[in-house]
């Protein structure tokens, strides 16, 4: 297909408290959008299901090229890591409509 193309993945998956900060950023370090939906799940610090206000979490998901994919992953773990529960990875992916991403 002619005009698929590559683009990568990030995906943020963070407590719900700190969304906006990280949209924010997002935007700011060049994505020209993102996705958001609430999850729910357990790891190394602690089960977060969702069922009060302060265990709630969400992933952002953002399409974009591997320069900015490195810049919002960089920002997240100099800026995030150490204070949130953040999980935080990217992958290679093919996408329809490049000049969007």
């Amino acid at each position: 297909m002619k005009t698929r193309a590559t683009r990568q993945l990030v995906v943020i998956i963070a407590e719900e408290a700190i969304e906006g900060l990280l949209t924010t950023d997002v935007m700011r370090l060049g994505a020209h959008g993102y996705s958001v939906c609430e999850v729910r799940g357990q790891g190394s610090r602690g089960s977060r299901s969702g069922e009060w206000e302060a265990a709630k979490t969400v992933r952002i998901e953002v399409l974009c090229s591997p320069e900015v994919a490195d810049a919002i992953l960089d920002h997240v773990l100099t800026h995030y890591f150490r204070h949130y529960a953040v999980v935080a990875y990217t992958f290679e992916v093919g996408v329809l409509r490049p000049e969007k991403f």
